[in-house]
């Protein structure tokens, strides 16, 4: 059973940091691209970043380019979202995707969640 587990978030003040880590487990990911997501309430969910597992290539999001770097750790198969410079409009639920590279688009599998918030 395919599982991606999210942590990592909560509560911070603008121009803070958060990591936000998923664990992925249940099967081989070395041919697809791991992603975040988000999606703040009453907006579509919209994509952050995405890694290939094999190679590391990054993309982002131009709301997040120079502030939020996505990695991963194939040996504990680990993907990371080092978020920095937290602004109040990145408060959202995030997510942890697994999908079709390079942009993990289409998205085979998702995470449950978790909540970033970010006050002013």
């Amino acid at each position: 059973q395919v599982q991606l587990v999210e942590s990592g978030g909560g509560l911070v003040q603008a121009g803070g940091s958060l990591r936000l880590s998923c664990a992925a487990s249940g099967r081989t990911f070395s041919n697809y691209a791991m992603g975040w997501f988000r999606q703040a309430p009453g907006k579509e969910r919209e994509f952050v970043a995405a890694i290939r597992w094999n190679g590391g290539s990054t993309y982002d999001a131009n709301s997040v380019k120079g502030r939020f770097t996505i990695s991963r750790d194939n040996a504990k198969n680990t993907m990371y979202l080092q978020m920095n410079s937290l602004k109040p409009e990145d408060t959202a639920v995030y997510y942890c995707a697994a999908g079709l590279p390079p942009r993990c688009n289409p998205v085979v599998y998702w995470g449950q969640g978790t909540q970033v918030t970010v006050s002013s």
